[in-house]
């Protein structure tokens, strides 16, 4: 996964508007925010789509 530093500081969550942080392993960016959830990175380009997130486990 290849995503510029300077795009992780702009990028927020869509659903609560926390941060955001690059998860290598699972390759999502995952929400620091209230929400907790994982967006997914296909092909280098983050999907910040709510409906495209994995929700954190209860």
């Amino acid at each position: 996964m290849k995503l510029d530093s300077w795009l992780l500081e702009i990028l927020a969550c869509p659903n609560c508007g926390g941060g955001l942080r690059a998860d290598e392993q699972t390759t999502e960016l995952v929400c620091t925010g209230s929400c907790g959830y994982a967006y997914p990175v296909r092909d280098d380009i983050p999907v910040l789509l709510v409906d495209e997130a994995r929700t954190p486990a209860p």
